[in-house]
C-alpha cells in the first residue's frame, strides 16, 4: 500500500488531506458541542481584541465560519481548515528539507495520530495555534536558510497570529531566538530580522492594547493557569503526562522520536535537523518541567509534534526502519479509529462533559416563557444555553463560579426573572439572590460506564 502511495507522493498527499477534511466535516455533524466550544462560539458574537481566558483569534475564525453554518459542523470547520492547512505545510516543509517520500511519511504520521484527530473534532485555541505554528515553522525555515525578505515578512506575520491564537506561542519565538544565537548569529545583523519583529508587533498590538486597558488580566490568568504556588514535586503527575504522550503521538512514533532525540548527536550537528529538533524539544521540555508540579493537558504539547512528525519521518527513513514505521502507522490508525468510534457511540464514557447538555437545554426550552432571562452555574453551561436555545439569547451565571469573560461583560442589575440550568443542586445559592426559587425539572443521563449525572432546571423570580 505504501509503495503505491510513494509513486505519486505529492498527488497522494493532497488526496489524503482532502479526504480527511471531508470525512471530518461530516463526522463533526454528529457530535454535540463541548462546553468550551460553545464558550468560544459565544465570543464570536461579541468580537473584541482580547478576552480574559485567551487571545482573540479563535473567536475571529468561528465568526467567519458562522457565515457558512452555526451548526456543530460549522463551528468545527475551524478545525478542519486548521488541521488541513497544517498537514499541507508539513508536507511542503519536509519536501524542501528532505524529499517527497519523507514528506509523505511525515504527513501520514501527522494525519494518523489521535492527538491530531482530537484537534479535528473539538474547537479550541489550539486549532489556530497549530495552523500558524506550521506556517511559521515553514517560513522561518526558509527565512533562516534562504534569507529572502518575503519569508521573513511572512514569518513575522505568522508569529503574530500565533500569539493571537494562544500565549504559549511564545515558546516558538524563544526557539527561533535560541537557534539564531547558537547557529546563525549573523541574522541579528540582518534588517529582515527586524522587519519580522516589527510586523509581529503590529499584528499583536491590538491584543496588547486590550490587555493594557484591562490591567494585563488575560496574561495574569494564563500565568496562573497550569501553575502552582507551592512547587512541590509530584512525580506521579510527571509520569502520567509522559505516558500520555505515548497515547497522543502513538506508542511507536513517540518511542522512536524520544529514543533518537536522547541518543543521537547527529541532530545537534546538522543545522537543519537541529532546527527541527529544537522546535520539538523546547515545547516538550517546558511542559514536562511544568508537569512535575501540576497536571498538564495532553493538547499542550501538540505544536511540538508538527516538527516532531517531520523529524520522526526522517528517522524512519535515515535508519531504514521500514517495518517499524509500518507497525507504528497501523497502531496509530487503530488507536485513532477506536477513539473516533468511541466519540460517536460512547461519548458518555470518553467525554462525559459533552454528554447530556444539549438534551438539558432542549428540556429547558419547553419551560421558557415570554420575557425570561437565562442563566447557568458555570461558564460552559451558560454558553450551552445560548448556543442550543432558540434565538441564541444572551446568558449569564446566577451562582458563584470561577472568573470568566462573563464577569468582564456583566453589568449591575443583571439578575432578572427566568430559568437557571445547573449541574448540581443550587437551591441554597439561588435563594441568596432570589426570593422565589422553584426546582421545576431535571434530566439524568449516563456518565461513564455505570454512573449517572443530573442537571437541574430552576425557575427564579423576585430578585433580592
Amino acid at each position: 500500500m505504501l509503495e503505491l502511495l510513494y509513486k505519486q507522493p505529492k498527488r497522494n498527499a493532497y488526496v489524503i488531506i482532502i479526504v480527511l477534511a471531508f470525512f471530518s466535516a461530516i463526522y463533526n455533524a454528529f457530535l454535540p458541542l463541548h462546553g468550551d466550544e460553545a464558550y468560544y462560539w459565544m465570543w464570536s458574537h461579541h468580537l473584541q481584541t482580547g478576552y480574559y481566558d485567551h487571545p482573540p483569534f479563535i473567536a475571529y475564525m468561528i465568526y467567519l465560519t458562522n457565515f457558512i453554518s452555526q451548526a456543530e459542523w460549522g463551528v468545527r470547520l475551524v478545525n478542519v481548515f486548521s488541521m488541513s492547512i497544517s498537514a499541507l505545510y508539513i508536507f511542503k516543509l519536509a519536501s524542501e528539507m528532505f524529499n517527497e517520500k519523507i514528506a509523505l511519511n511525515a504527513l501520514l504520521i501527522f494525519s494518523s495520530i489521535i492527538l491530531v484527530h482530537a484537534g479535528y473534532i473539538i474547537t479550541t485555541p489550539d486549532s489556530p495555534l497549530i495552523l500558524f505554528s506550521s506556517i511559521a515553522l515553514y517560513y522561518s525555515y526558509r527565512a533562516i536558510f534562504y534569507g529572502k525578505t518575503i519569508d521573513y515578512a511572512v514569518t513575522g506575520i505568522a508569529l503574530g497570529l500565533m500569539m493571537l491564537s494562544k500565549y504559549t506561542a511564545i515558546l516558538f519565538v524563544f526557539t527561533l531566538l535560541v537557534f539564531i544565537i547558537l547557529k546563525r548569529r549573523d541574522i541579528l545583523l540582518n534588517a529582515n530580522f527586524y522587519l519580522a519583529i516589527i510586523l509581529s508587533l503590529i499584528v499583536i498590538s491590538p491584543m496588547l492594547w486590550w490587555n493594557y486597558q484591562n490591567d494585563w488580566i488575560s496574561f495574569a490568568f494564563q500565568l496562573g493557569h497550569g501553575s502552582t504556588d507551592t512547587y512541590e514535586i509530584d512525580i506521579d503527575l510527571f509520569f502520567e503526562f509522559l505516558g500520555g504522550q505515548f497515547g497522543a503521538f502513538s506508542p511507536i512514533f513517540t518511542g522512536v522520536l524520544f529514543y533518537f532525540l536522547l541518543r543521537d548527536k547527529l541532530y545537534y550537528k546538522n543545522d537543519k535537523l537541529f532546527f527541527l529538533t529544537l522546535s520539538t524539544i523546547v515545547i516538550l521540555f517546558f511542559f514536562f518541567y511544568k508537569s512535575f508540579f501540576t497536571r498538564m493537558e495532553l493538547n499542550y504539547t501538540a505544536p511540538a509534534y508538527i516538527s516532531g512528525a517531520i523529524l520522526t519521518a526522517y528517522i524512519f527513513e535515515h535508519y531504514k526502519l521500514v517495518k517499524t514505521f509500518k507497525m507504528g502507522l497501523v497502531i496509530a490508525i487503530i488507536i485513532t479509529l477506536l477513539g473516533r468510534f468511541a466519540f460517536l457511540f460512547y461519548l458518555e464514557i470518553v467525554q462525559d462533559r459533552m454528554h447530556g447538555n444539549r438534551e438539558a437545554v432542549q428540556l429547558l426550552q419547553t419551560h421558557t416563557k415570554r420575557g425570561d432571562s437565562f442563566y447557568g452555574d458555570h461558564l460552559t453551561i451558560a454558553a450551552y444555553i445560548k448556543y442550543y436555545l432558540d434565538g441564541h439569547p444572551d446568558t449569564d451565571l446566577a451562582v458563584p463560579s470561577r472568573f470568566s469573560q462573563y464577569d468582564m461583560w456583566r453589568k449591575k442589575g443583571y439578575l432578572k426573572d427566568g430559568l437557571v440550568l445547573t449541574r448540581d443542586p443550587e437551591f441554597k445559592n439561588l435563594k441568596l439572590k432570589y426570593n422565589d426559587v422553584k426546582l421545576i425539572d431535571s434530566i439524568t443521563v449516563k456518565k461513564g460506564i455505570t454512573k449517572t449525572k443530573t442537571l437541574y432546571i430552576y425557575r427564579v423570580a423576585d430578585v433580592k
